[in-house]
């Protein structure tokens, strides 16, 4: 399949690279012990901060931890699932923890042209939500594809307050 035929909407670069894990206040220490990456900005994304999240096409309450670093020009997170089903708990029962998603945006960053191109492909949202009035992430159905997940936001956690900072 040539660059031409390629499902993956045109010029779209990448923002953020996650990881999922069971403990991610452990990961966290191991990412900054190995890496030196820090500080980490930690958030706990709940209701009412975490809202209108969908599974599989159907509305779905879910909470998760997440962690977030800066790494110019990229952001590093790390997930760690709470209550409720996730896509999150899905990869970690079939593939346990590790390299989960890339977040990706258009050109102009606008979602819904993001949105736009992957259904024009005939990729599907598999999970979705907002955080706060102004962030909403979209997890795309690309792991056939792609063998990841792509994700397409309009902003990240890493713009809110954090609950806490590590180290």
């Amino acid at each position: 399949m040539g660059m031409k035929d390629s499902p993956v909407p045109a010029g779209m670069r990448i923002t953020q690279v996650a990881v999922v894990v069971k403990d991610l206040r452990k990961t966290m220490a191991a990412y900054h012990k190995t890496l030196g990456w820090g500080p980490w900005s930690v958030y706990e994304h709940k209701p009412p901060s975490l809202h209108h999240t969908t599974l599989h096409g159907k509305a779905s309450d879910y909470t998760m931890l997440g962690a977030e670093v800066h790494c110019d020009p990229i952001d590093f997170e790390i997930l760690q699932p709470l209550e409720g089903p996730s896509i999150y708990k899905e990869f970690l029962e079939k593939h346990g923890e590790g390299l989960h998603h890339i977040s990706v945006v258009s050109p102009k960053e606008d979602v819904r042209a993001a949105l736009n191109e992957f259904k024009h492909e005939g990729i599907e949202v598999m999970m979705s939500g907002r955080l706060g009035d102004d962030i909403e992430f979209y997890y795309m159905d690309t792991e056939p594809i792609l063998k990841m997940v792509a994700e397409t936001v309009s902003g990240h956690a890493i713009s809110m307050k954090p609950s806490w900072i590590y180290p």
